[in-house]
């Protein structure tokens, strides 16, 4: 039955969170605020936080630099998901994919229908893995930021949650 098994030890995990946006800063970055209370709500690690410019080669070494740092396991972004000029996270992420998962996105948008209804089609949430890195890019709303981390990320990232769950995957990330 899926849920969290009790029986097990909790493992804490590292995560780095990056807003996406020509706009916020830290006095207003109300998503990153949300994700990163929430991460250490659930006893993981906000190791690192920023703010950048929708600037896809920013975004990429930004993104590329987490992907090398031994102490980052997680990197979520919020922000830059939409289909405007502006909006490149989702590039940015995928240029450095080694793998999609693509069934977070698809799980993401068919969460937020029942709250946003077909405005979530807009949506271009993505998921993949970099180097034993998994990144994940959700849209820059509170929303959004509080549905993929209370209906997603909080039990794929919590090595308790049963039938399975991307932390017990993260020792063979890069096998080959």
């Amino acid at each position: 039955m899926a849920g969290i098994d009790e029986s097990r030890a909790f493992v804490s995990i590292n995560i780095a969170v990056l807003t996406v946006s020509d706009t916020r800063t830290q006095l207003n970055d109300t998503s990153g605020d949300i994700l990163a209370a929430r991460i250490v709500q659930k006893g993981h690690h906000v190791i690192d936080r920023k703010i950048l410019p929708d600037d896809q080669d920013g975004l990429v070494a930004q993104l590329d630099a987490w992907c090398d740092a031994p102490d980052v396991d997680v990197i979520i972004t919020t922000g830059g998901t939409g289909v405007t000029g502006r909006d490149v996270t989702v590039e940015a992420h995928r240029r450095l994919y080694e793998k999609e998962i693509p069934g977070f996105g698809e799980l993401f948008r068919w969460l937020s229908f029942k709250t946003i209804g077909t405005s979530t089609v807009q949506s271009r949430a993505t998921a993949g893995v970099c180097r034993g890195t998994y990144m994940f890019a959700l849209p820059g709303s509170t929303g959004a930021c509080k549905d993929a981390w209370d209906d997603i990320l909080q039990y794929q990232l919590d090595i308790r949650h049963r039938p399975c769950n991307f932390v017990e995957l993260m020792p063979r990330l890069t096998e080959v």
